[in-house]
């Protein structure tokens, strides 16, 4: 499990302004996890991928790598065992599996992910795929949380979605009793395998982080949010229920904690004050490219291209964008990558890559 520790290096300088202090990196693997913002992560790195002509890992079959069985090098198109992969980018779903992914990926390869407060992310979950075996009877979240006895069924390929969801998608078994010796060795292991950690409820801060870490630019990293829901699909929690979440979570809750307090520690050292700068400047960045971009977020129903709608999925509406008429020829293309959903830029990027 040895690798290159970028993350113990100094923080580099400015990446738009001092370009000799440090050069772009493009060999990148991100961990996917489920209901984080990963797809929004998922579009800077196809877009980037994209405008530098770099090779993306894909899955054999579908847009995921076998999920939920652990990630095999096999499952990746075109993998030779023993042979170059000339591989820069992985970044589709799997449950991770270190050895295997080194298999793929170049030995310089930049590794990233990024975790969510599991509060927030379990109500998303059920949101989204209440259809599993451990969710459909539950007439809601609080009934299944009441009920995990009951309703929960671990044997299950699809329990995945229902407890610890971070802790199965990093690879870790998600039923293990909760000690402090076991949450360290998880958060040992992570903080091992992965040079940079991002927190979801800190989304610039974590973009402007991963800016710093690769080299790479403003615009390399803006983004518009991508497979959010509609507010009718959110649900309010009680104080009760979130403390329910948490305590069903704990390998995950744990984990988050562990991290959170890391990613803020990293923020000391890239500097407080810098960071408020530059997040400021990425969100003027962006607020401008939206307008110059988006006419407005929708629901599918009211989506004007329908080719633009997003995978929908469970009870939850998933927004997508419609663009301003008229966009000159240069900002069409980038406006068009900026808000195109996950699986159909996945397949412009396979057919471009693969021809198919």
């Amino acid at each position: 499990m040895q690798k290159e520790d970028f993350s113990k290096k100094p923080i580099s300088k400015e990446a738009d302004t001092d370009w000799g202090s440090c050069n772009p990196r493009t060999n990148i693997f991100f961990l996917k996890i489920h209901k984080t913002g990963s797809s929004t992560i998922m579009n800077i790195l196809f877009r980037y991928g994209d405008f530098h002509n770099l090779l993306f890992a894909f899955p054999t079959e579908t847009h995921q790598f076998k999920y939920p069985a652990y990630f095999s090098a096999k499952y990746v198109k075109g993998f030779s065992s023993g042979k170059q992969q000339n591989i820069n980018i992985m970044c589709h779903h799997m449950r991770f599996s270190f050895t295997e992914v080194e298999e793929v990926m170049p030995k310089n390869t930049f590794y990233f992910t990024i975790l969510r407060n599991p509060v927030t992310l379990m109500e998303s979950a059920f949101s989204y795929y209440n259809h599993i075996t451990s969710f459909s009877k539950a007439t809601n979240l609080e009934d299944f949380l009441s009920k995990t006895s009951t309703f929960y069924q671990g044997e299950k390929q699809d329990s995945a979605y229902a407890k610890n969801l971070m802790t199965f998608d990093l690879g870790f078994n998600p039923n293990t009793p909760v000690s402090l010796k076991h949450s360290k060795l998880l958060w040992q292991a992570v903080d091992t395998m992965f040079d940079l950690v991002l927190i979801t409820e800190y989304f610039d801060e974590s973009l402007v982080l991963l800016k710093d870490a690769l080299c790479w630019t403003y615009d390399d990293v803006l983004s518009f949010p991508l497979n959010t829901r509609s507010n009718i699909s959110r649900h309010v929690l009680s104080v009760e229920t979130k403390e329910k979440i948490k305590s069903w979570n704990q390998l995950d809750w744990q984990l988050y904690i562990y991290f959170n307090h890391s990613f803020w520690n990293r923020v000391d050292r890239f500097g407080r004050e810098r960071m408020k700068n530059e997040v400021a400047e990425l969100r003027k960045r962006r607020v401008q490219l939206f307008e110059k971009c988006v006419d407005n977020q929708v629901e599918p129903s009211l989506l004007k291209n329908k080719a633009m709608v997003p995978y929908q999925s469970g009870s939850a509406k998933i927004l997508g964008y419609n663009l301003k008429s008229g966009l000159k020829n240069n900002d069409t293309l980038l406006c068009h990558r900026l808000v195109l959903p996950e699986i159909q830029y996945n397949d412009e990027l396979r057919k471009k890559q693969l021809g198919y």
